[in-house]
């Protein structure tokens, strides 16, 4: 009988059997990100047993067929390849200690998976993602475009999540972005923020200014400890970075050229260079077009550059800054 697929059939690489990878391929079986999903993992018993149970649920899906194991041929010819995998970052500890284990790991994990997909799209989701994007490009020699990481989506929507419930509206109609790290030195761009067309500090309800500087404050301690709380509670955080994942594959594996907040290597933006950091960032079929530069005041452009100055220590310490 002839083919009668009626869209290309497109590969997501998933490395790494854990909470998190599980969680983006059934997000990606949900959302019909993908016609093949394949799941590696070191621990093939694992692998095997979650794509198994994916797998199952498939009929009341799309048409996707998802396999899991331990040989990383499986991951041949993958379009694009998020990275998972790694050591799990533990209650108190911060992200950036999580460095020097993790930087191995994906190094040598590089080597491996360029032989099987030399042409595909590489997202970072292991932590600290900003860290081992350097790392990995630095191993890949993958252009910026082609090796990046989830960044601070995930961030932003936690952000825009607790300032859709102050104001009482959709989500979607906040317009905030979390920039920098994805760690402790991240910030809000208040300054660019806005609800619908209203600037953020302007938004009043019933004659009352909801968003007080007090309240920002707060919230964006909120978002930069949310993981944490979360890590504290269960053990890790899967749902929403899973999520959040399969939004930057859509992008991607559709050509979406959609506007997303990940974090590659900035080439001069903002005056800096050599560090991953988060920005706007148009994501689209070869992955990061360009990074925008966001109109920041002056405490802004400082946070920026305090974060860039964090990450270029610790690539320093770990034997990764560039000359």
């Amino acid at each position: 009988m002839a083919n009668i697929t009626t869209r290309p059939v497109t590969k997501l690489g998933i490395v790494g059997a854990g909470s998190v990878g599980t969680s983006l391929a059934y997000a990606a079986i949900i959302r019909d990100a993908a016609r093949e999903i394949a799941i590696y993992d070191i621990d093939a018993v694992r692998a095997e047993a979650e794509g198994l149970d994916l797998a199952h649920g498939t009929q009341f899906t799309g048409a996707n067929t998802v396999t899991g194991g331990g040989n990383i041929e499986a991951l041949a010819g993958a379009d694009v390849i998020v990275i998972t995998a790694g050591a799990r970052q533990k209650p108190g500890q911060t992200r950036l200690e999580l460095a020097g284990v993790n930087v191995d790991i994906i190094s040598k994990l590089m080597v491996q998976l360029m032989e099987q997909a030399p042409d595909a799209v590489y997202i970072v989701v292991t932590n600290p993602c900003d860290v081992l994007t350097v790392a990995a490009q630095k191993v890949s020699g993958l252009p910026r475009n082609r090796i990046f990481s989830s960044g601070t989506v995930l961030d932003t929507s936690r952000l825009r999540l607790l300032l859709a419930r102050e104001a009482h509206v959709l989500m979607t109609s906040v317009h905030a972005t979390i920039i920098g790290e994805h760690g402790d030195s991240e910030f809000p761009v208040w300054s660019n923020a806005s609800i619908g067309p209203v600037p953020i500090r302007e938004w009043q309800i019933s004659g009352r200014q909801v968003f007080t500087q007090e309240y920002l404050d707060a919230v964006t301690d909120d978002v930069i400890n949310a993981a944490y709380r979360v890590i504290e509670g269960k053990g890790a955080t899967n749902y929403a970075i899973g999520l959040a994942g399969i939004r930057i594959v859509e992008a991607v594996m559709q050509a979406q050229n959609a506007v997303l907040p990940v974090s590659a290597t900035l080439q001069g933006e903002y005056g800096i260079s050599g560090v991953a950091l988060s920005l706007p960032s148009i994501v689209g079929i070869n992955g990061v077009y360009g990074m925008l530069e966001m109109p920041l005041d002056d405490t802004e452009t400082k946070k920026l550059q305090d974060s860039a100055e964090t990450l270029h220590s610790t690539l320093s310490k770990l034997g990764l800054e560039r000359p």
